[in-house]
Parts: structure tokens; C-alpha cells; sequence
């Protein structure tokens, strides 16, 4: 009897120890860290095989996703490319370069110059004065210029292609939201600061790769890049005089904004850039103020773009303002003075490249001062589209000489983004400003003659110092190449 309670007391003992063993195998939900614990302590008692297994996996996929990234960072930035030889001069992808340069300026300063036509527009249709209205084209190129510091500095440091993405992306969604806009304000942040923005983040990166591919022929090619302000110059303005009576202002802006979408992926697919990055180096090179060529030709310059701008913008209005022409007919001035300038963007360039940059623009700019005070002797139609097309090729030779100018003077290549965005934002100061204060004088003035001297002023005080600067470089003997 005693040894059956002993046996049955042992199988008690045994079944209890089995149950407390299982139930100390669970964690204790009543417990929640006491649970978490548990779980860890029986992780560590994992066998080392999985755990080895584990953290194989987990660095194979840190190395694929590595590879992956830097295989992105490679087809997206400069960086696996090496030290270059010397711009080639030519072939096939150089000259593919201004072809997309071309198209990049044609979306960019077609639709920049052809404000001209929306000054006139919204002057008839918006309740603000012709001097408030032109701060919408006046802030959209100043922004277009100014964000050429932060761009052109990341084309030198290699992100061509990023940047030129996000700057298509936010000039055209600015162009559809200048589509449903209906009062001032609105078409001031949208065709003005949006559309400005965008630009201004593609723009510089784009003239400065062609500056990167060329060097004897450099005047040539820029110019020929150049030459699609003047192809859109004729087409933006003649798209928005034609089709506003047609389809209204919104559908207006609409089509143009389909038209820079289409262009500008067509140039970011074959725009690619020559140079490998240059990592260090300041966003502004301040240096460079410090040099007289470089500090003395944007100084000249922007006297020029100050009156430069003024009269692109007021070209329309003092059409039917003073001469009493058709919006219609005034809207063609516009086209007139950006798109007679074509085939001189071309063989200017060349010129310049045989005898020097500096030799071009002291008589360009003599021409220039004469063609300004002329102005002011104009009283009837047929002067007017006289001096439209005259002063257009004035402006043409001298635009298309301003990049690749900066870029000649200089010292390094991989600088030149970092320096022309520098150059355009001290341009876009003057374009900024230019067109309000003397659409102010001319409010003040009761009339066109005192904006018509300031600007003649304006731009004679640019051809003084031309002159002083090209006895800077290269004193008075002509045959020296400055």
C-alpha cells in the first residue's frame, strides 16, 4: 500500500512537473516585458547557422541596394567620369549639345519675350497699371537669371541632370496654373514667380554645356544656341496673338504649356554633361568681382539689359497707345524685334570668334545708342516697324555674345557655371528693374518721351564703358583679339 502511494504519488509529482514545465515554456501575457524578454532570451537561443543565414541576407541586400543606387547616381550625376581632354570642337554630340541649347532657349526666352504680348493683354483686360503689370515679365526673367547661382553651380558639381528634371517640372506646372488665373496677384506667382523659378533652375546648367564642348568655335556655337530666343520670340507671341480671340487666355496658356513640356524632354534626352564634378569650391566665386574684365563687363551689361527690357516690354503698347494700332497688329511688333534678330545671333558669333568678343560689342553698342535716341523721332507707323527691326538686331548681336563672353574671360572651364550664373543674376537686376521705373516715368511723365530718354541715356552710359573696358584689355591698337 505504501509503495502504491509512493508510485502514485510520484506520477502526481511527475504530471505536475510536466504541466508547470509547459506553462513556463509560454511568456506570461499577464506580463507584457516579461513576454518581450522571454522572446529575446529565446531568440539568442537560436541556432547559430540561422543566425549566420540571417545577417548573409541582410548584407546581400544592402549591397544590391548599394549597387542599385550607385548605378542610378552614375547614369544621373558626373561622377565616374574622368579627367576630359580638351573640349573636341565639334561632333556629333557636341553639335547635338547646341541643338538641344536651341530648343532649351526657344521653350525659355520665346515664352519670356513674348511678354511683350501679355503686357498689352492684361492692360486692356486687368484693372492695374501698365508699370504694376510689368513686374510679372520683370520678376519671371529676374528670377530666370538670378537661380542661375545655385544651378550653375550644380552643373559644375555634376547634377546636370536632376537639376534640369525639377526645373522642367515646376516651369510648366506654372504655366497651367497661369491658365486658371484671373486676377493680378495670381498671374504674378504663376506666370511671374513659378514659371520663373523653373526656368531659372534648367536655363544656366543648359548654355553652360555648350560652353564645356567648344573652344575656338565657342562664340559660334553659343550662338547658334542662342538663335532659338529669336525662333521664340516669332512663335510665342504669334501663338498667343492668334489664338486668344480663338480659344480664350486659359486654353492660350494651356497650349503653351503642352509646347515647353514637349521640347524640354526631348532636350533633357539627349542633353548629357562633358565634365566630371567639381566638388569643392563656394556656391559664389566673390573673387571674381574683384577682377576688372569680369567686373567691368557685367557693370556695361547691365546698363544695356536696363534699357533693353524696358522697350521689349513697351514696344506692343506704345503701338496702340501712341500710334493707335490694333492689338492684332501691335502684338506683331513683338514678333518683329525678337525674331530679326535670328541670323545675326548666328553670323555675329562668328565674327567675334575671328577677331574678338570685345571688338564685336564696342561698334554693336555705338549702333545700339543710335538706334535708342532714335526713337524719339518716330511719329508714324512705318518708322516705328523701322526702328522695331533695327533695334532688334542691336539687342540679337549683343545677347548672343554675353555668354560666351563671360566664358572667355574666364580662366577655367570648370568655373563657368558657377560664373555665368553669377553674370545673370547681376542681368537680371537690370531686367527686373528696367521695365517698371520707366513704365513709373512714364506715368509720371504723362507720356512716352521720358522713358524714350532715360533709355537712351541708359544705353549710351553702357557704350562708354564698353569703350573703356576694351582699352582695359587691349589699349588702343585694334588688331589685338580682346
Amino acid at each position: 500500500m505504501d509503495e502504491e502511494k509512493c508510485n502514485s504519488g510520484s506520477e502526481a509529482l511527475s504530471d505536475r512537473d510536466t504541466v508547470s514545465s509547459h506553462t513556463s515554456s509560454k511568456p506570461d501575457v499577464s506580463r507584457p516585458d516579461l513576454a518581450e524578454k522571454e522572446a529575446s532570451l529565446s531568440g539568442h537561443n537560436a541556432p547559430a547557422s540561422d543566425r549566420h543565414s540571417i545577417d548573409r541576407a541582410s548584407g546581400d541586400l544592402r549591397r544590391t541596394a548599394s549597387r542599385v543606387l550607385s548605378k542610378v547616381a552614375s547614369r544621373i550625376t558626373t561622377r565616374d567620369l574622368h579627367e576630359p581632354s580638351p573640349p573636341p570642337d565639334g561632333g556629333l554630340k557636341a553639335w547635338t549639345q547646341v541643338a538641344m541649347a536651341f530648343i532649351v532657349l526657344f521653350a525659355t526666352w520665346g515664352y519670356a519675350n513674348s511678354f511683350g504680348a501679355f503686357q498689352t493683354y492684361y492692360t486692356q483686360n486687368l484693372p492695374a497699371a501698365p508699370s504694376s503689370i510689368s513686374w510679372i515679365g520683370g520678376i519671371q526673367i529676374f528670377l530666370t537669371l538670378t537661380l542661375g547661382l545655385i544651378s550653375g553651380r550644380l552643373l559644375d558639381a555634376g547634377y546636370f541632370l536632376p537639376t534640369f528634371f525639377v526645373g522642367i517640372v515646376i516651369q510648366v506646372l506654372g504655366i497651367f496654373l497661369m491658365s486658371i488665373s484671373t486676377q493680378y496677384w495670381q498671374l504674378f506667382l504663376t506666370q511671374g514667380v513659378l514659371s520663373g523659378i523653373g526656368a531659372g533652375i534648367y536655363f544656366t546648367p543648359a548654355i553652360s554645356l555648350v560652353n564645356t564642348y567648344f573652344d575656338k568655335r565657342r562664340g559660334f556655337a553659343v550662338g547658334l544656341g542662342t538663335a532659338g530666343n529669336s525662333l521664340g520670340g516669332v512663335v510665342y507671341p504669334l501663338v498667343v496673338r492668334e489664338l486668344i480671340p480663338k480659344l480664350g487666355f486659359a486654353w492660350t496658356s494651356r497650349v503653351i504649356g503642352f509646347l515647353n513640356l514637349g521640347i524640354l524632354l526631348i532636350a533633357i534626352t539627349f542633353m548629357r554633361a562633358r565634365l566630371p564634378p567639381r566638388k569643392s569650391g563656394p556656391l559664389l566665386e566673390l573673387s571674381a568681382f574683384k577682377e576688372p574684365k569680369y567686373a567691368g563687363f557685367l557693370v556695361a551689361a547691365f546698363f544695356s539689359f536696363w534699357a533693353n527690357y524696358y522697350t521689349f516690354y513697351y514696344i506692343a503698347s506704345y503701338g496702340t497707345q501712341a500710334l493707335n494700332l490694333s492689338y492684332s497688329s501691335a502684338s506683331l511688333l513683338v514678333v518683329i524685334i525678337n525674331g530679326v534678330g535670328l541670323p545675326f545671333r548666328i553670323f555675329v558669333p562668328m565674327i567675334a570668334d575671328r577677331i574678338g568678343n570685345m571688338n564685336v560689342i564696342v561698334p554693336i553698342s555705338l549702333i545700339w545708342v543710335a538706334v535708342s535716341f532714335s526713337w524719339l523721332a518716330v511719329h508714324d507707323i512705318g518708322g516705328y516697324y523701322a526702328f522695331t527691326v533695327v533695334y532688334g538686331i542691336m539687342s540679337a548681336s549683343f545677347q548672343c555674345l554675353f555668354p560666351s563672353t563671360i566664358s572667355r574671360i574666364s580662366p577655367r572651364l570648370d568655373t563657368i557655371g558657377t560664373r555665368l550664373g553669377m553674370a545673370f543674376s547681376v542681368s537680371a537686376l537690370a531686367s527686373l528693374t528696367g521695365p517698371p521705373i520707366g513704365g513709373a516715368i512714364q506715368t509720371a511723365g504723362g507720356g512716352y518721351q521720358a522713358p524714350q530718354i532715360w533709355a537712351a541715356v541708359v544705353t549710351l552710359l553702357s557704350f562708354i564703358l564698353f569703350v573703356a573696358l576694351r582699352w582695359h584689355m587691349g589699349g588702343l591698337n585694334l588688331k589685338i583679339k580682346c
